[in-house]
């Protein structure tokens, strides 16, 4: 039993070393920002100097120092993935730069031990599966969002209206559209009881 164990830890351990290389692979090419620039869509999202953001799912950290420049010396930027070559290789990044307002946080987002109604604006981006589940992930962002914070997501296979009917439940507000990303507003703080 033991055997099987350590092997199924082996294997998800070469599946997660692989996934991680191919999305670095994309990440980190030097053209992809001419075809999706980081600034121009965490400008869209609403990143703004001063603020506190929480990136969920930072990867090899394609938005993590673009999020660090626009938020500027005053802000803060969380940069949180549960894989931990990820947060190796945006620790490194971070540190070749000289970048310090950039906190890596190797965490499932269900999860992510960081103080209540404490983050401006938090941003998921190309994550087509969630750890943990998405139920308990945006439990956990409406924890962390202060009241009227902007939660920010990728439109992905889900239809507009059916993923707007979703977050309404969760305690989010549609706010806009911008691109294909869509933003939702904290419309309610813990206390008030879900719907």
């Amino acid at each position: 039993m033991k055997n099987a164990t350590t092997k199924d830890r082996h294997d998800r351990l070469e599946t997660s070393r692989i996934a991680f290389w191919m999305i670095s692979a994309f990440h980190d090419n030097p053209l992809l920002p001419f075809f999706r620039n980081p600034y121009r869509l965490l400008q869209a999202a609403g990143l703004k100097p001063g603020q506190t953001v929480l990136e969920v799912g930072c990867g090899p950290g394609f938005f993590t120092i673009p999020a660090a420049r626009i938020v500027g010396e005053k802000g803060m930027v969380y940069a949180l993935d549960i894989n931990p070559l990820a947060i190796r290789r945006v620790t490194g990044k971070i540190q070749k730069q000289a970048i310090s307002n950039v906190k890596p946080m190797l965490a499932n987002a269900a999860d992510t031990a960081l103080p209540e109604e404490s983050v401006d604006i938090a941003f998921l981006f190309g994550l087509p599966r969630i750890a943990g589940g998405r139920e308990n992930l945006f439990a956990e962002m409406h924890r962390v969002l202060k009241p009227g914070a902007i939660l920010v997501l990728e439109k992905r296979r889900t239809s507009e209206e059916k993923l707007t009917r979703d977050m309404e439940q969760k305690g989010f507000a549609y706010k806009e559209k911008c691109g294909g990303i869509l933003k939702f507003t904290k419309s309610y703080s813990r206390t008030t009881p879900l719907p």
